[in-house]
């Protein structure tokens, strides 16, 4: 594993917080956006299951004006489903019979805001378990630097988000073009390697795990934290959501 900088190499370097994106920022970089439990789980299934593009809204006000402009809405605040919106944010809502060649506007607590926020990068992707490997092969032919960003909870740090990027950082600097001297990167690195003997067991102890358990919610957990059921990676055009072409 490298981790010294070295002249010419690109760096991997993970934020663990929307609060803290000013501060790692990088134009040059690769922005690769996850919220586990549950938004980038939830896009990668609702593109495997065949929908057009998502438009993501930051605001509720903003999801809302869609629904009255006829458009489908998925719009959840922690985690309960808005009253307005066609359905929450659980991945199995996303079924084929539903988005399949359909256009969904998408507002949630956490991720939504921090694929905005990422905006500024090179390129965009969403990141979840479900298409962890072709999203490392993508980066590691990108040429470019990787930036992590945590969507967290409320601009609080999180594990689930955290131990992903952990996985997804080791799997690029199995590419020797990378290295990172960042603490966040290494820190995650080491929680992901503690715990991924007993992913599911260790996410017991995570907070957002009890959150959906509270509300009846957390039938996606295991689901959530599979690897590789899709190649699949939705990258940011402009204001939406589509399939990379290269890997469709």
């Amino acid at each position: 594993m490298e981790v010294e900088n070295r002249e010419g190499g690109l760096k991997i370097e993970v934020c663990y917080s929307p609060a803290l994106f000013p501060y790692y920022e990088n134009r040059n970089a690769v922005v690769v956006v996850t919220d586990i439990l549950r938004a980038s789980s939830a896009i990668v299934t609702a593109f495997m299951n065949g929908v057009e593009r998502i438009i993501p809204v930051g605001t509720l006000e903003e999801a809302k004006s869609y629904k009255e402009r006829g458009f489908m809405v998925a719009a959840e605040r922690d985690g309960i489903v808005r009253d307005f919106a066609d359905f929450g944010n659980s991945p199995y809502n996303f079924t084929p019979e539903r988005v399949k060649g359909n256009q969904i506007v998408y507002s949630t607590t956490n991720g939504t805001n921090a694929i905005q926020l990422a905006s500024s990068g090179s390129q965009v992707l969403i990141g979840a378990y479900l298409n962890i490997t072709a999203l490392a092969d993508h980066i590691k032919k990108s040429g470019k630097d990787l930036l992590i960003l945590c969507a967290g909870w409320k601009n609080k740090f999180n594990l689930e988000d955290t131990l992903f990027a952990g996985a997804l950082s080791k799997m690029v600097l199995e590419d020797q073009q990378f290295f990172t001297i960042c603490d966040a990167t290494l820190g995650a690195m080491d929680l992901y390697e503690a715990a991924e003997s007993d992913m599911l067991g260790y996410i017991e102890k995570v907070a957002q795990r009890h959150r959906l358990k509270k509300n009846k919610l957390d039938d996606v957990i295991a689901y959530c934290h599979e690897f590789d059921r899709t190649r699949l990676i939705p990258v940011l055009e402009r204001s939406h959501l589509v399939p990379l072409p290269d890997l469709i």
